[in-house]
This record gives structure tokens, C-alpha cells and sequence, in this order.
């Protein structure tokens, strides 16, 4: 006899759990090019530039003839690295055995924090989550068993969340805040006083504070500031080489601060998560040890912006944040829906994407990720200068 397909046990988040919105993306794409349409594509934030030479060639010099599992807390080098470059940015002195866990990028450590922090059965269940945000946030709060409770970023405030207006039985009750700056999908930046009015507000309460700076190095002014240098109490902070060094598919990245959670974590990495493997932790050394290529990165990504930005404020499009990361964020002219628009620009060949796909928040509003090539993005501009 077989057991009937709606009795099999599953986790009860399953139920909630809609298409990934980059794959319904992903399928009109496909559906657009099937129609004989050339996609210019702005959707994924995925750098289209090559890792740079020396990273590719530390990682092949560093493959060793006989494979063995890497350690699942890191080399004592790569952790010397990342907290050497914690303190030439920020200025903070971490110790790399107390302060600092590699992780398989940064998606491994965001998943890996609500497992950590959040009791299924406890009275702090809640994660406060950014509106919009990074989709991986809510997924993994509902498979932890928490409830997440989304936090509007206000335009009136830089999209910034008023963290004035959170009310106080609601922080007795969360387990974990999110953060995100620079910010993805706005491109907004947060500064020194709201890192301190954030971290300030999860010692009160007793929540932990969760900072996701994977966009830091990705600025065009003067570089942003980021919660280390707030103290590490209550306080980790998520970063990947990802964008930096156009690393995405390396995963290596790192969760930095409170020493307490950073020994809990090493204790349940061994068996709950999937540590990278040497070679690419070599490469990260190389990656973490130079700003050289990382300024590159900056140059590429500023000449794209300054190609497709123009046309937006010549139209007359409202902008919102876009101050760094490689995205731009503006308003759906003649305040239409955010699926709408983007399901009309691609009909045109450009691919963005609807930014209500990272939450309600976002409903009104696009995201262009500046991932294509420079004549890529000149040839969108002259296709915006004349459907806009």
C-alpha cells in the first residue's frame, strides 16, 4: 500500500513558499527570447566582469593532488585575512579565532544565523525583516520556525527603516533584526548614527543584530560606513567576495562579531553546514588582500551608471537611493505597477525587475542591476531614451 501524497510528512514552510521570484524572471526571459527578442538583461545581480588574473591563478596553484575536507571553520590564514581587512576598512580589531567564521557565501551564513538564533516553540520568534529585501530572509526565518514581520524602508527616510516607530512588544518578542547596507534592491546608504541607533536598540531589547554589508565596497563617493565599528555585542555582520571581486560563483564569504554566536556557530558548522574548499580559500586570501581590483570594479561599475542614470533624470523618473551597490532604483513612471512596467520593457529588451519580487514595499518601484557591458548598457539607454 502506498501512503497517500498529502499524509507524507514536509515542513509546514513548504506551504507558504511561492516561486522564487527570479525564476517566474527567469521564465519570461526565456519567453521574451523564444518570441525573437534580444534581452538586454538587468535582472540578476550576478557581475558579468572576469575574477581578476591573480585571484584565478592563487585558486589553480593552490588545487593539491590528493582532495580532503576543508575545515569547517575556515583556515587560521583566510580568518587572518578577513579580519585584516576588517581593520584596514573599518578601522575595528577583531580577533580571527573568536570574532570571524568563513562561510560558503554569504546565502550559507543568512540561512545559517535563523537555525542559530530562533526557538520554534520560544517566545522570540519574530525576525524583523527589511520591506523590500532580499527574498532569502523570509525563506529562512519560516523554515527556522520563526515569524517573520516585515519593516517598511521609508523613502522620507533615505529608505531607511524608522526604527522610532517599531513597537516595544514587538521587540521583546524578535529574535533577530536585518539590516542591508549599502542597500539591495534600493542602492540606498545608511550612516554612522543609524548603525548606532540599531545596535543601541538590539542590546536594549535583547534581540541580535544582523547587518548584510555584501554591497560595502560597491560605492561612488566616499566609502560607507559599516556596524563593526559599533562594538560587536549583539551586533554580525554577513560580507562576501562576491561582488567586490566579481567571486559570486567562489561562495566565500564571512560572518564577523559577537563571540559568543561566532563560537556557537563553529560548534554546528561541522554538521550543518558546507565549509568551501581550500583552494578557494586560498583565493580569497589573494581576493581579501588587495584593493587594487576592487577600485576596478568601482570604475566599471560608475561608467555603466553614468551611461543609463542621465536618461532617467533627462525622463524625469523619479529616483530612490541608487547612491551605491551596481543597481538603480526609480519609480514606475505615471505610477503604474512595478510587473506591469518591467512586463512592457521587456517586450522592448530590457530585462529589470519588478521590485514588489523583494516585497510589498517595493510595489511601484523598479530595480536595474548594471551587470551588463558597457555597450550593453548604451544600447539599453537608447532603447529607455525612446519607450520612457
Amino acid at each position: 500500500m502506498t501512503t497517500a501524497p498529502g499524509t507524507r510528512p514536509r515542513h509546514p514552510a513548504f506551504a507558504s513558499l511561492a516561486t522564487y521570484p527570479f525564476v517566474r524572471l527567469d521564465e519570461a526571459k526565456t519567453a521574451a527570447r523564444a518570441k525573437g527578442i534580444r534581452v538586454l538583461d538587468f535582472t540578476i545581480g550576478d557581475p558579468h566582469e572576469e575574477t581578476p588574473k591573480r585571484i584565478r591563478e592563487r585558486l589553480l596553484n593552490s588545487v593539491p593532488a590528493r582532495s580532503s575536507y576543508p575545515p569547517a571553520a575556515g583556515t587560521p590564514a583566510l580568518r587572518a585575512s578577513i579580519a585584516g581587512w576588517c581593520a584596514r576598512r573599518f578601522g575595528v580589531q577583531l580577533d580571527p579565532e573568536m570574532h570571524v567564521l568563513p562561510s560558503n557565501g554569504s546565502k550559507e551564513a543568512v540561512y545559517l544565523i535563523h537555525q542559530a538564533v530562533i526557538d520554534p516553540h520560544g517566545d522570540r520568534r519574530v525576525v524583523l525583516i527589511p520591506d523590500p529585501a532580499y527574498p532569502v530572509y523570509e525563506i529562512a526565518t519560516r523554515f527556522a520556525g520563526g515569524e517573520p514581520v516585515p519593516v517598511r524602508l521609508e523613502p522620507r527616510l533615505g529608505f531607511l527603516p524608522d526604527l522610532d516607530a517599531l513597537p516595544v512588544d514587538l521587540l521583546r518578542r524578535t529574535a533577530l533584526m536585518w539590516i542591508n547596507y549599502p542597500n539591495n534592491p534600493t542602492g540606498a546608504l545608511a550612516d554612522e548614527p543609524f548603525y548606532r541607533r540599531a545596535v543601541a536598540l538590539a542590546r536594549k531589547h535583547g534581540f541580535w543584530l544582523a547587518s548584510d554589508e555584501a554591497y560595502s565596497e560597491i560605492w561612488f563617493d566616499t566609502p560607507p560606513p559599516g556596524a563593526l565599528s559599533c562594538g560587536l555585542e549583539n551586533l554580525l555582520v554577513f560580507n562576501t567576495l562576491s561582488k567586490r571581486s566579481a567571486m559570486t560563483g567562489y561562495r566565500s564569504g564571512f560572518i564577523a562579531g559577537d563571540p559568543e554566536m561566532i563560537h556557537l556557530l563553529r560548534k554546528v558548522r561541522p554538521s550543518q553546514g558546507v565549509a568551501t574548499p581550500t583552494f578557494v580559500m586560498e583565493a580569497a586570501i589573494e581576493a581579501w588582500g588587495d584593493e587594487a581590483h576592487v577600485a576596478d570594479q568601482r570604475r566599471i561599475y560608475r561608467e555603466k551608471r553614468d551611461v543609463l542614470l542621465p536618461v532617467l533624470q533627462r525622463k524625469g523618473i523619479e529616483l530612490g537611493g541608487s547612491e551605491a551597490t551596481f543597481y538603480l532604483y526609480f519609480r514606475v513612471p505615471g505610477g503604474g505597477s512595478s510587473e506591469a512596467f518591467a512586463a512592457g520593457l521587456l517586450e522592448h529588451g530590457v530585462g529589470v525587475v519588478p521590485a514588489n519580487y523583494f516585497g510589498a514595499g517595493g510595489e511601484g518601484w523598479i530595480r536595474m542591476a548594471l551587470v551588463p557591458t558597457r555597450a550593453e548598457c548604451e544600447e539599453a539607454a537608447g532603447i529607455l531614451d525612446r519607450v520612457l
